[in-house]
């Protein structure tokens, strides 16, 4: 899942020199958007982890479970939130409990 992340940082660092407007305007939407307000930044990565399992976005599931952990989030609240997305995604959602699981297990350690 590490790797994920890296593919992540190449990408933003290779749209910071090709479409650096929109990718900075995309990058402070995010840090709003997920900041402490009516809903903790913790509980809103627990949502994240919940639609990256339902979009089925393993690069987003190893963003979003990275952040929950440094925020608090045990193993067995992220475990939850990814069955949230099983329960309204189906059967195409619970197999991508498989890179969460991944994921929580290898930024646990950190």
């Amino acid at each position: 899942m590490k790797e994920k992340l890296e593919q992540i940082k190449k990408l933003i660092g290779e749209l910071q020199k090709d479409a650096p407007d929109e990718i900075s305007a995309f990058l402070n939407f995010l840090q709003k958007a997920e900041k402490d307000s009516a809903i903790s930044a913790k509980n809103k990565e627990l949502i994240n982890v919940a639609l990256a399992v339902a979009a089925q976005c393993e690069w987003c599931i190893a963003f979003h479970t990275q952040n929950a952990l440094k925020l608090g989030a045990s193993k067995d609240e992220l475990i939850e939130a990814g069955m949230q997305a099983v329960v309204m995604h189906g059967g195409p959602a619970l197999m991508y409990m498989i890179p969460l699981l991944n994921a929580i297990e290898e930024f646990s350690n950190e």
